[in-house]
């Protein structure tokens, strides 16, 4: 047994200050035997979190909120949301429980999270717990999203409980340990708005600027910026996740942090082939958060936040929505820059032309008509262009094929008008379209290895593939395959 006098996690909590008003204090419930599945060495090393000093053991016992370490103050947060459009009143963490805070080897703060450790107040008649597939599933896709440079949570420790968990049928139960810049969400906003308790919103908004948005501090007022700051991140998000086929799957106000980063993976899908109305999420009846809809939701949300402080950006209530109003319709511009540019980028294309708008919607549409796979169509696209007879890999991608070399001529006349050899576009192009996404069928496969046969082997070879989305690497030519017909997943689940 490894010993030391080392802390094992060195806290540094600010959000509990803020007072039992904002959360509940309490321990996760323990479970019987927990097991380390995955422990993430990168994650741990720059958080400052040194694994040689205690045995996975105990750092099972940790993990799973069996063992509460000092300097910990374990809490659940409370807040509200819109749920598919519809307001809750109250949410909060109902199987979630926040550990503490640290200081990573940047100096930048971070919560660390369990996630399925046990019934809170908030839980709802829920049982607090979460099962191995979820818990794999966030790692898998958080841990993904982060290798391709997206802002997101991300995963720290993901174990076994020993005990069961029912949902439609008995599953074996599991704990994530959830790593975020900051867990305060446009809900948590809602919740004290909805309460007309102005001096919690205001602490609350002073909190996420001291951590968040620090450079807001000193302007003119600062509250507005703040929402100016919150959109034109959440803006940036939305495109990043767009620029590789991300479907977040459940855009609740309760689901979307101040911080900018991604955050609940429940029913979060990639597409394979190309549709802006593509849903998979089970509970999405309406496709209200369809890949195509999401920047509309993203600006939805956006003004719910805004109206929460609105109390805080004047005290003329008609003024201060009118300048909230300013900064929402501002995030239309805003989305629109930062999406042309990051397909500008997945094309090659190093300036702006007027005619490039056109180009990009004529691919889009003629991959949706074809049936395209939209990963391998953009990383084809890099090939293409340094040897046009790579183009015959495109062209196989469509049904009508001749779509596709219509295209191509106006994409290459394109690039003639600029002055940068292919080479050097090139490393733009490849630094814009990964080679490796988490594909659905290779998510599902690794899941049911672990839930029906303890077989985890999948899921660590998945996870390494992963965190080098970028690179072609000889040996893992099948991951860059969309499914076969058999092997579609036309749905995914919260598993809640």
């Amino acid at each position: 047994m490894k010993t030391s006098r080392k802390i094992p996690i060195c806290f540094d909590n600010s959000f509990v200050q803020l007072g039992e008003k904002f959360y509940a204090k309490l321990n996760p419930t323990p479970v019987e035997q927990p097991k380390i599945v995955k422990l993430n060495d990168d994650l741990s090393y720059k958080l400052g979190i040194d694994l040689e000093i205690l045995d996975l053991e105990d750092w099972a016992s940790i993990f799973s909120g069996n063992r509460i370490l000092p300097g910990s103050e374990p809490l659940a947060m409370v807040y509200a949301g819109h749920q598919f459009g519809h307001l809750v009143p109250q949410l909060g963490d109902g199987r979630a429980i926040l550990l503490g805070e640290v200081i990573d080897n940047s100096s930048c703060r971070n919560d660390i999270q369990l996630k399925g450790s046990g019934i809170t107040p908030f839980s709802r008649q829920g049982d607090g717990r979460a099962a191995l597939g979820p818990v794999l599933r966030e790692y898998i896709v958080s841990e993904a999203m982060h290798a391709l440079g997206i802002p997101t949570t991300r995963s720290l420790c993901a174990l076994t409980t020993g005990e069961p968990v029912y949902r439609e049928t008995v599953l074996p139960g599991a704990v994530l340990t959830r790593i975020a810049s900051g867990h305060i969400r446009i809900g948590t906003f809602q919740y004290f708005a909805l309460r007309d308790d102005i001096n919690a919103t205001t602490k609350l908004a002073n909190y996420v600027i001291e951590r968040h948005y620090p450079e807001v501090k000193e302007t003119q007022n600062k509250y507005l910026k703040l929402l100016e700051k919150v959109m034109e991140r959440q803006a940036r998000l939305v495109t990043k996740w767009m620029h590789v086929g991300f479907i977040h799957g459940v855009m609740n106000t309760d689901n979307m942090a101040l911080s900018g980063e991604t955050i609940d993976y429940g029913p979060c899908a990639f597409m394979d082939t190309f549709k802006m109305t593509q849903v998979f999420s089970s509970i999405d009846h309406s496709g209200r958060y369809s890949y195509g809809n999401q920047p509309q939701i993203v600006q939805w949300n956006l003004a719910r936040f805004a109206e929460t402080i609105l109390p805080l950006i004047d005290k003329n209530k008609e003024k201060a929505a009118e300048m909230a109003k300013e900064v929402i319709e501002l995030y239309s511009e805003r989305f629109q820059e930062y999406w042309f540019s990051g397909m500008r980028q997945k094309l090659g294309l190093l300036t702006s032309d007027w005619e490039d708008k056109n180009l990009i919607q004529s691919l889009l549409n003629i991959m949706q008509e074809n049936e395209a796979d939209f990963t391998l169509t953009f990383n084809r696209l890099c090939h293409a262009l340094l040897d046009k007879k790579m183009d015959k890999n495109l062209r196989n991608l469509f049904k009508d094929e001749g779509a596709y070399d219509n295209w191509a001529e106006g994409w290459r006349l394109r690039l003639s008008r600029e002055s940068r050899s292919n080479k050097e576009r090139s490393k733009l192009m490849f630094a814009a379209n990964p080679v490796v996404i988490p594909r659905n069928h290779r998510v599902e496969h690794a899941i049911n290895s672990a839930v029906e046969n303890l077989d985890f082997g999948p899921f660590e070879r998945l996870v390494e593939v992963l965190s080098s989305p970028y690179e072609e690497i000889e040996g893992q030519s099948e991951f860059m395959l969309p499914p076969k017909h058999e092997e579609k997943v036309l749905q995914t689940f919260c598993g809640t």
